[in-house]
């Protein structure tokens, strides 16, 4: 097979003359051959002569793809044949296309608009080409909701042409699979990771791979015997995927045992929260998703004392650095920075970034929005970076002396400002505070207004109707008014930029204590309202109650007992219960807290013969209970 597409390519090129002939073919042809042969290899021996054919359509109809979306075709592949198709004439073509920065539609518009012109563009070259166009949102989604079939056939594809991710799929999937069928019941996820899902691959870039293996069962050999010993076939079968599918790209294999993993999440370590923000699960028992969808609901934060370590870590850092030569101390002084600047960022309230995006969030938030540095200090993180990352890649090979004295210096100008910029963010987030406080007690005063009747108050009316309406009547003493003045009047200077470090404190001392009277004093009120709604009964030895509240009723079968059998009713227009049903404690006090008290609460007649149908016949109602 090999030997006639050779054959003809040689004969082709010769027509075109000698100094063409001695031109070396395309990476890309050379890939498409070899691809191609294997491909060959699946089909019948009619259909053979159909796939060479095809192959030059295939080149045709993939630089018509390129030509017309630069940049956003990531990868054509040619597809095995469908089984359906018994004269094996239709060619199926891949076509993954990169929707990383549509923003203009929908990714189901985008898909569908895409597909319509990729088909015509496919008919144009040859009636029998039939692509499939996929973005690649669609790919991570698949792998998100746990359907890996999407995987499998891009595993089975022939690259016709490929930026980077089809191989890294492709190798990926291969891998993952050899790892499942020898150590299935000790993988917890498969995640595909590192540049190439941050949309920053390259042809050559490497292929990041993690993978967690369950340490929580382990009985015959300690933790670390089990991750070494897993580590060293997984890494190995990694070889061995790359051998198999002739791509040339590193596969770099990362193995983690879930108790460790678990512990790098709650010390707030950036390299774990990268994987779980920007890593794709090929394969996932529970684990990863959840943990996923967590921190992107916020609920993965770092502690306290995860923000402190990083703060504190600079300065240890660049002491260490005085001690050292030239070859610890770039790794030393760009620790020294980044880390701190993480902290920075985390006590801002954003998770810590990978170095590579630290100084890019750190322009965003503190130079452009909050103007609190300066961009010389970012221009120093971002060369501490730049030599590290040519130390690293052996473009730069050594450090001069002056070069280390530089770094030296310039990380403890950078940590002095960085100290400076904390205090900025612990004064702007203490004077938040005074914000979150006003508006907590503005929103219990109007609720405390609505309980006596009082809707609709202005902004610069509430405080003197509170105190006429609410205090002189003496429902509230008066000391909480002062407090309700004081609270306001830092609101003020707060909206000045005249707040003082003590207003901070005494708004917070005394919003604590009025939020706590006021809070109370509602609860209390609504108590004495309830009370109007309630129906308390005997029956036999037990008692309970029907609460009213508006169209709703709910019906508490024994009062006594601590796991409440509570039924929920709708009160009908002539007064009976319809529709009594199961419900719940939880839902029974939001009820309570949603619906506003009546003044008065009437029992029409047909309630009565629906208590004795809910107690029994022998049910009695209490009064003056």
């Amino acid at each position: 097979m090999v030997k006639k597409i050779k054959a003809k390519k040689i004969e082709a090129v010769k027509k075109e003359g000698e100094a063409e002939a001695k031109e070396e073919p395309k990476k890309e042809d050379t890939v498409l051959t070899k691809e191609l042969e294997k491909v060959a290899e699946q089909i019948p021996d009619e259909a053979k002569k159909r796939l060479e054919q095809i192959k030059d359509k295939l080149e045709v109809f993939k630089d018509k793809l390129i030509s017309k979306f630069e940049g956003y075709i990531m990868a054509v592949a040619l597809l095995p044949p469908d089984k359906e198709d018994e004269k094996k004439e239709k060619v199926n073509v891949l076509v993954l296309v990169d929707d990383s920065d549509s923003q203009k539609m929908s990714k189901e518009e985008l898909r569908d608009r895409l597909s319509a012109i990729i088909e015509k563009m496919g008919e144009e070259v040859d009636k029998n080409l039939a692509p499939q166009t996929v973005i690649l949102t669609e790919v991570w989604q698949a792998c998100y909701d746990g359907k890996y079939e999407i995987l499998q056939m891009i595993a089975l594809s022939a690259p016709v042409h490929d930026t980077g991710m089809l191989a890294a799929i492709k190798i990926s999937e291969i891998h993952k699979n050899m790892v499942l069928k020898k150590f299935e019941k000790y993988i917890v996820s498969y995640v595909l990771a590192g540049s190439l899902v941050q949309g920053k691959a390259t042809r050559t870039s490497d292929i990041d791979v993690c993978i967690i293996i369950d340490d929580t069962d382990v009985k015959k050999m300690t933790r670390a015997e089990l991750k070494d010993k897993l580590r060293a076939i997984i890494i190995g079968m990694g070889i061995d995927a790359g051998k198999m599918t002739g791509i040339e790209n590193k596969i770099n294999i990362q193995v983690w045992i879930l108790t460790d993993f678990w512990e790098g999440i709650k010390e707030a370590n950036p390299i774990f929260f990268t994987f779980l923000r920007d890593g794709i699960p090929f394969y996932d028992r529970g684990i990863f998703m959840p943990w996923k969808l967590l921190l992107q609901m916020g609920r993965i934060k770092p502690s306290p004392e995860a923000i402190d370590m990083f703060m504190s870590t600079g300065e240890q850092m660049l002491e260490r650095i005085r001690f050292k030569i030239k070859d610890i101390g770039m790794e030393d002084t760009f620790y020294a920075i980044l880390t701190p600047s993480q902290a920075a960022l985390m006590m801002y309230g954003i998770p810590p970034p990978t170095p590579k995006e630290t100084p890019e969030v750190m322009t965003d938030i503190f130079v452009k929005k909050e103007k609190l540095l300066e961009k010389e200090y970012i221009d120093i993180l971002e060369r501490n970076i730049e030599i590290r990352k040519e130390l690293e890649h052996g473009t730069k090979k050594e450090l001069t002396g002056a070069e280390v004295d530089k770094l030296v210096k310039d990380a403890d100008k950078y940590l002095k400002r960085l100290d400076e910029l904390f205090k900025a963010i612990g004064k702007k987030k203490e004077e938040e505070s005074v914000l979150h406080s006003y508006e907590n007690i503005v929103t219990v005063v109007r609720d405390i207004l609505r309980m006596e009747g009082i809707e609709r108050v202005k902004d610069v009316e509430m405080i003197k109707i509170f105190e006429e309406e609410i205090v002189h009547k003496g429902l509230i003493p008066e000391k909480y008014l002062r407090m309700l003045k004081e609270i306001e009047k830092a609101k003020k200077d707060y909206d000045a930029k005249k707040l003082t470090k003590a207003e901070v404190h005494s708004v917070h001392k005394d919003s604590r204590e009025l939020l706590r009277f006021m809070v109370e004093y509602i609860q209390r009120k609504r108590g004495v309202e309830l009370e109007k709604t309630r129906i308390r009964v005997k029956h036999g030895k037990k008692f309970g109650e029907v609460v009213l509240l508006g169209k709703k009723a709910f019906i508490i079968h024994d009062i006594d007992n601590e796991e409440k059998d509570i039924s929920k009713a709708d009160i009908s227009p002539e007064g009976s219960l319809k529709n009594i049903k199961g419900s719940s404690l939880e839902e029974y006090e939001k009820s309570l807290t949603g619906v506003e008290m009546p003044e008065r609460v009437f029992i029409k007649e047909p309630i009565f013969e629906d208590l004795k149908n809910i107690f029994g016949r022998d049910v009695e109602i209490l009064i003056n209970y």
